[in-house]
């Protein structure tokens, strides 16, 4: 038997072989690594670059955030270097097209005058990991953030949008986009388009709904432009033959501008669109929607109620989020329990569980809302009843004590209820669960500032009399068809001509009475019948309230035919 001195003795010869072999093997890496950094400094000479090892380099944290850490690991390069007025880059292949636009970048961002230098593999992995160490800063590029001042400057630089042709044309690529969004901002705008086209880039402006072309540039910018956004919203630069989406913030003194960025290929260069999420916008308050009268105080007494459904209803741009949301201001007391299901989450609101779908990890609608009833909700918002399922669900939560917002996708309130039934729901259950279904469309006011009296054509004028004839003796409204005035806006320089500024709601509401519900219930349910008996008890249709706030002076009878008729 071994002694307990051979045992030892062995133990520790093993040590000492594991030792030998691990410096052996630690020797062996840095020889390899010696004849890497060779052959990239050959390398380098070879194409003409400047050469350095960033292994032991004390890079700073203001170099190393030039440039972000998604970008450095696509593109393999890193900002080792800035001394305020001088600027050093590392590159494994600095004749990478999208490297020249990154050093650029990073170049207008710090003021300083860039070099790139040529670096290995190796030194580029031991310079990554110092992003580890980096202290949590906003998401915010330098030089994207627009401020207060910046806005009182471009607005002062770009009183009217047909300033901004003339002085896109001056400026730099960085200041290209942050003017293009800073007049934006500054317009109402809603989303920002950059196409380009055959000879030229042109950027048009969506406003209250509507494509306004504002400006356009060379087509040789176009590289340099595409590139600038693409490295605000973090997207990758040599990736054009795909459509990408991302996003970027805009922090403001009061607020905050969340950018959702897409780009799509196109037959001359990709196109991409910036919608604008102002915070702000959620802000609006239920009682700021217009919807008035009868129809307020009833959609007022159901959102009130603990349990049931409310549905928003109509096409896409129409202001069923904004609805939405204003419900759920109204109902965020500090103590009731609100969660939402959404595909995306646009908006962050203070006070509410929001949670975002994804159907990449099999978390749909259906799925995410058997999950938050779990979560011992008072009121539930689903962005959109889109299956049977989910449905269902939504339907039993409603039944169940929760009050429960959504929309579906129909062109009216009357229609709302032949759809959920030709997806299956049972009638017995939707009838006790539905207490109203708002149907809705978004119309232009008119811009107070160059409003002026206009005389309609006897045709329209015809169709406005027969619609307010229309209107229920139950809706407690009363016309003079024979004193009525109307308005428009001549166009003036503030909005761009347009005779609008701004947009509001025309509405049409329809609660849950014995009758609806009978109707339901004997499943033979048409939007015709359904809308006849809803306007017989009282609702105002949306045509018709568009035109009673036509009649108010707030918008125009043609743009209330153009959407709500």
């Amino acid at each position: 038997m071994a002694s307990i001195e051979d045992l030892l003795g062995k133990k520790k010869g093993k040590a000492a072989d594991e030792s030998a072999q691990g410096k052996f093997a630690a020797k062996m890496d840095e020889i390899k690594i010696k004849e890497l950094e060779k052959m990239t400094q050959a390398k380098a000479v070879q194409q003409g670059f400047e050469y350095i090892s960033l292994f032991g380099f004390p890079i700073s944290p203001e170099a190393l955030q030039l440039i972000p850490r998604l970008q450095a690991k696509e593109h393999k390069v890193i900002a080792f270097l800035f001394t305020g007025s001088e600027l050093r880059v590392g590159a494994i292949d600095p004749n990478d097209p999208a490297i020249k636009e990154i050093v650029f970048q990073a170049q207008e961002r710090s003021h300083a005058n860039a070099k790139v230098y040529m670096i290995s593999e190796h030194s580029f992995g031991t310079a990554e990991k110092l992003y580890d160490a980096l202290p949590e800063v906003k998401a915010v590029v330098k030089g994207v953030e627009i401020t207060e001042e910046d806005l009182k400057k471009f607005q002062a630089l770009v009183p009217t949008l047909k300033a901004l042709d003339e002085h896109v044309q001056k400026v730099s690529t960085t200041d290209f986009v942050t003017l293009v969004i800073g007049a934006a901002l500054g317009s109402g705008v809603s989303d920002i388009h950059i196409e380009a086209e055959e000879t030229e880039v042109v950027v048009r402006f969506r406003i209250d709904g509507i494509l306004q072309k504002v400006a356009s540039v060379k087509k040789e910018f176009w590289p340099r432009i595409i590139n600038r956004i693409k490295l605000i919203a973090v997207l990758k630069l040599s990736l054009t033959t795909a459509p990408q989406d991302g996003r970027f913030t805009i922090y403001l003194k009061d607020d905050k501008v969340d950018v959702r960025v897409s780009t799509l290929p196109t037959s001359y260069g990709e196109s991409v669109v910036m919608r604008l999420l102002r915070s702000a916008t959620i802000g609006l308050q239920f009682e700021q929607l217009g919807i008035r009268g009868k129809a307020y105080e009833q959609l007022k007494r159901e959102v009130e109620r603990p349990n049931g459904m409310i549905i928003t209803t109509g096409p896409t741009g129409s202001g069923k989020t904004t609805t939405l949301y204003a419900i759920l201001n109204k109902l965020n007391d500090g103590v009731t329990k609100i969660i939402t299901l959404e595909d995306p989450v646009e908006y962050h609101l203070k006070g509410v569980n929001q949670s975002q779908i994804d159907k990449s990890k099999d978390y749909t609608f259906a799925k995410g809302l058997h999950s938050i009833l779990r979560q011992d909700p008072d009121v539930v918002m689903v962005g959109e009843l889109r299956d049977l399922e989910t449905a269902e669900v939504a339907i039993q939560a409603a039944l169940t004590g929760h009050l429960v917002v959504s929309t579906i996708h129909t062109n009216s309130a009357a229609g709302a209820i032949p759809r959920f039934l030709s997806m299956g729901v049972k009638p017995f259950l939707l009838a006790p669960a539905m207490n109203a279904i708002i149907g809705q469309r978004l119309v232009r006011k008119i811009h107070a500032d160059c409003k002026v009296e206009d005389t309609l054509p006897a045709d329209k004028l015809e169709r406005v009399k027969k619609i307010v004839s229309e209107i229920s003796p139950e809706a407690g409204v009363k016309v003079d068809v024979n004193a009525m005035k109307f308005y428009k806006g001549k166009g003036c320089a503030v909005c761009n001509d347009s005779g609008y500024k701004g947009r509001l709601g025309v509405y049409e509401i329809l609660t849950m009475t014995a009758e609806i519900e009978k109707v339901i219930l004997s499943g033979a349910v048409s939007e015709y019948d359904m809308q006849a008996i809803a306007v017989k008890q009282g609702m105002i249709s949306m045509v018709q309230d568009g035109v009673l706030k036509a009649l108010d002076g707030i918008t125009t009878v043609e743009e209330v035919f153009g959407v709500a008729e």
